[in-house]
C-alpha cells in the first residue's frame, strides 16, 4: 500500500495501464468541508464523470449541487432517477434515496432499507459503479465516523477499479478511511492535498 509520501511523478506510475471512465467520490463526516478543498482541483473542459455522494438528513432539501455550481468551472447536477452519465459533469446524490448505477450507465433511485444507517449509502453506489465500470473506475473515499464505504470500495478493487483513501491522519473524522483501508486494502493512501493532485491526472488516462 503506498501511503502518504508519493510525488506526482508517483501518482502518475501508479495509473500506468489504467483506462479510466469514471470517478466515484464518498464521504460523510467532515465531507462537504474535505469536497470544498477537493473539487477547485477539477479543470475547466475535465473529462471525465464525477459522482459524489454523502450522507445526508433524509428530511432536508440538499444544496450540494447549487453550492459547487458556484464554485466548480464544470456543469454541477443532482442524480436524476432513470438520467444519463455525461462526461465533464460533476454529480452528487440527493436525500432520501439510495443512488445506483446501472449497466447501461444511468442513474436509478431507490426505497430500499438504509444501509449503515444511511440513505444514500456510499456503499450501494460504489458497489453499483463497480458493477457497471468493472476496471474503468476509481473509487475515492474521504472522511467519515461509520463504516459506510468500506464494502463498496472492497467490491470496486475486486473488479479491477483503482482505490484511493483519505488518510486517516489527514482526516476530520478518520474512521471510515480505517475502515476501508483494513477492508480493501487501496492502491492509494493520500492525505487530501495529494488526491487533488491526483483527480486531474485521471483524465490522462480516460479510455
Amino acid at each position: 500500500m503506498t501511503t502518504v509520501a508519493i510525488d506526482d511523478r508517483a501518482l502518475q506510475a501508479s495509473l500506468q495501464g489504467r483506462r479510466i471512465e469514471a470517478v466515484v467520490i464518498g464521504g460523510s463526516a467532515g465531507g462537504v468541508d474535505a469536497l470544498i478543498q477537493l473539487l477547485p482541483a477539477l479543470p475547466a473542459g475535465y473529462d471525465l464523470p464525477v459522482v459524489c455522494i454523502l450522507h445526508l438528513p433524509p428530511d432536508r432539501e440538499s444544496r450540494l449541487a447549487e453550492l459547487f455550481d458556484e464554485r466548480l468551472p464544470l456543469p454541477v447536477r443532482e442524480a436524476a432517477d432513470k438520467g444519463g452519465i455525461e462526461a465533464g459533469t460533476v454529480y452528487f446524490a440527493g436525500p432520501g434515496y439510495h443512488l445506483s448505477v446501472e449497466q447501461d450507465r444511468t442513474f436509478s433511485l431507490s426505497c430500499e432499507p438504509p444501509v449503515h444507517y444511511a440513505r444514500p449509502a456510499i456503499d450501494v453506489l460504489m458497489e453499483s459503479s463497480a458493477d457497471a465500470w468493472g476496471p474503468g473506475l476509481v473509487g475515492i473515499l474521504l472522511t467519515g465516523a461509520n463504516h459506510d464505504g468500506a464494502d463498496g470500495m472492497a467490491q470496486i478493487r475486486a473488479r479491477g477499479g483503482f482505490t484511493v483513501v483519505q488518510d486517516p491522519a489527514d482526516a476530520q473524522v478518520g474512521v471510515m478511511p480505517m475502515e476501508a483501508i483494513r477492508r480493501c486494502k487501496p492502491h492509494l493512501v493520500l492525505p487530501l492535498a495529494r488526491i487533488g493532485a491526483l483527480l486531474p491526472m485521471l483524465e490522462n488516462y480516460k479510455s
